[in-house]
């Protein structure tokens, strides 16, 4: 019997203080919403929380494009205007639009993805968390689909120095691409997308019949659903696709995805999942006792995200969370019923039995296909990044430190990090 798993989370408060623009569909403050209620629960107690680093150009140049990066970092939405060319050659504007501190949104996410790998990767953890992950449609040279840095990628790619095998799961409504698109080349990395697929529906790929080429056939499942599944047609396909990629792949490692755009009532979405459903993916995930990195995702309806990744929290520090919402920072968000579980919406649910049997069949085929999971010649663990330390003797005295600047150096009150926690009586009364 294996003793009570450790857990890492990660929160920058941040990163929730970005603004996409008005009526931008993706809102950022979700993150504080949840982690707020992660707090009132009481589940900071079960788990080590950490403040991530920012990730440096060089950690992104690793799988995104340098030119690319320097651009990120370069471009202001008061500078915008003078890059038009550069602004479509990486698809930045209507759906990635520049905000104030972008790069530096995309550095704390993406930082914190890659320093849940490498707890992972030295077994100081076995499962680690990071809400404002899973950004899967950022591409080598591009942003997509609100994604400007695919850190999903970055933290698969710090996994493999460890682990011979690494299982990517996606269940965001929308499908994984850029995530497959990394690795569809290489048996490495198995992705698994349970998505939306239509002509209509972003980002238009992910078919059943996409399964990888040359080294990586066979090792890109896409799962395609119509409108309207439910929790128990989902998570019956799931539960036995998953349990079978398992025992064939024999992941070193797990990356789970958990997209909160799946769920009912999204405000982009088309799914018909419960928060319960949900989070039964994540339960089934967590009982393989591989090690797990779990990031958040899409999700358009923020008070119903914070419910689901709260609710997710607590599965993966084994605890059971009452279904009345304790008070928090953001009460009136869950007005004004004040509890956990959501209805389900009223979409009719287009998967039949008989088109969901069929997508299980032919997956069950192409499984059968891996012979075995693939042995690979392991090298010599490339080091991790020494992060560079600033040269105070180097920095102009007479320079004017801005605000936001200063700001980093104070602790804020909704952070209650390890060795860091004089602010935990105020949680002795959380339930």
């Amino acid at each position: 019997m294996r003793s009570k798993e450790k857990i890492s989370y990660f929160y920058d408060g941040d990163v929730g203080n970005v603004y996409f623009g008005p009526n931008h569909p993706m809102k950022p403050h979700r993150l504080c919403m949840t982690h707020s209620l992660v707090l009132s629960y009481g589940l900071h107690k079960k788990m080590e929380i950490f403040r991530p680093h920012k990730a440096y150009p060089v950690e992104l140049a690793q799988f995104h494009s340098a030119d690319y990066v320097e651009f990120l970092n370069r471009i202001t939405p008061h500078t915008q205007h003078l890059y038009a060319n550069e602004l479509a050659r990486y698809n930045l504007g209507e759906d990635c639009p520049v905000f104030e501190n972008m790069f530096e949104f995309c550095q704390i996410y993406a930082g914190a993805t890659i320093d849940a790998a490498r707890r992972l990767n030295h077994g100081l953890c076995d499962i680690a968390i990071n809400w404002a992950g899973g950004l899967h449609h950022a591409k080598k040279c591009e942003a997509s689909g609100f994604c400007y840095i695919n850190d999903l990628v970055l933290g698969i790619l710090e996994l493999l120095k460890y682990h011979a095998r690494v299982l990517y799961i996606d269940i965001d409504v929308h499908h994984g691409d850029g995530v497959e698109e990394a690795f569809y080349f290489t048996d490495r990395v198995m992705t698994v997308s349970f998505h939306k697929y239509g002509d209509m529906f972003f980002p238009g790929t992910g078919d059943l019949k996409d399964i990888g080429e040359r080294d990586g056939k066979y090792y890109a499942i896409n799962v395609p659903l119509k409108d309207g599944i439910d929790d128990a047609s989902f998570n019956r396909l799931f539960k036995s696709i998953i349990s079978k990629v398992v025992e064939i792949y024999l992941p070193g490692a797990i990356v789970l995805q958990c997209g909160a755009d799946s769920l009912a009532g999204d405000r982009l979405g088309c799914f018909n999942l419960s928060i319960e459903g949900h989070a039964e993916c994540v339960r089934f995930v967590k009982k393989f006792n591989i090690p797990l990195l779990v990031t958040g995702g899409g999700g358009y309806t923020k008070e119903n995200v914070a419910r689901c990744w709260t609710l997710e929290t607590g599965v993966l520090v084994g605890t059971q969370l009452h279904n009345e919402i304790p008070d928090n920072d953001y009460s009136e968000y869950f007005a004004p019923d004040y509890t956990l579980k959501i209805p389900n919406s009223s979409i009719e649910n287009l998967n039949s039995k008989s088109y969901l049997s069929q997508i299980k069949m032919q997956t069950m085929e192409r499984l059968r296909c891996i012979q075995h999971a693939p042995g690979v010649q392991m090298h010599e663990v490339p080091p991790d990044f020494l992060i560079p330390e600033s040269d105070e003797d180097e920095q102009d005295p007479d320079e004017r430190v801005d605000q936001h600047t200063e700001d980093k150096h104070i602790q804020r009150d909704d952070e209650y990090y390890d060795g860091d926690n004089d602010n935990d009586h105020n949680m002795d009364d959380a339930p």
